[in-house]
């Protein structure tokens, strides 16, 4: 598989920011959206969609670019997700995070089809995580940033295992979920949880 390169970002004038989520699909925990403006001279090499790289050398570059990148993150709740459903609630943690990058890019780039509103033109790109460097990287901060919740998270709730399975559907959560019940933090609109607690099978925690 080819290399992410600046290519996209080269057809813009001024600075471009690179905007992907992590978390549309787990059962547990918030949707987490990352912008990155990167320098091209000082861009730590290896850039890779985050899901093509290992834990270690994800947190390696996320390291990284918290030092040369302008970055901005942003969070849609468990309850945002449930009042809005996912695809809105990823597009509003897309906005929050270009909100708090420390410059207002010129043009924002987004991973998949879906594009948030901001003050600047925003293209999407299909397989943008793969094809454009700041699109990796926003996937890595995005990516490195909901782990960190999540193990967080675990913290309060040691018993579903968030730490090692970040809240998705795996089935040492899902039969957590059926030995302890819901949690708080699980979503509930998803069809999962929305049917367990629909059949009164489970106790709230």
């Amino acid at each position: 598989m080819d290399a992410p390169t600046f290519e996209i970002e080269a057809g813009f004038e001024g600075l471009v920011a690179g905007i992907d989520e992590a978390g549309r699909g787990p059962l547990a925990g918030p949707v987490v959206a990352a912008a990155v403006i990167l320098n091209p001279d000082c861009t730590p090499a290896g850039l890779r969609d985050s899901k093509t790289l290992p834990e270690k050398r994800r947190k390696e570059l996320a390291s990284a670019l918290w030092k040369c990148a302008r970055i901005g993150v942003g969070v849609a709740s468990v309850d945002e997700i449930d009042q809005l459903n996912i695809l809105r609630a990823s597009l509003l943690a897309m906005a929050r995070a270009a909100a708090n990058l420390p410059f207002a890019p010129a043009v924002a780039i987004v991973d998949g089809k879906i594009k948030p509103q901001l003050p600047c033109p925003v293209y999407a790109v299909v397989g943008g995580d793969g094809r454009s460097l700041s699109i990796a990287a926003a996937s890595i901060i995005a990516k490195t940033t909901r782990d960190r919740m999540m193990k967080e998270l675990a913290r309060e709730f040691p018993q579903y295992a968030w730490e090692r399975n970040k809240g998705y559907a795996v089935d040492e959560h899902v039969e957590a979920i059926a030995r302890f019940g819901v949690t708080p933090h699980h979503r509930r609109s998803f069809a999962p949880i929305h049917d367990r607690l629909q059949a009164d099978e489970l106790p709230l925690c």
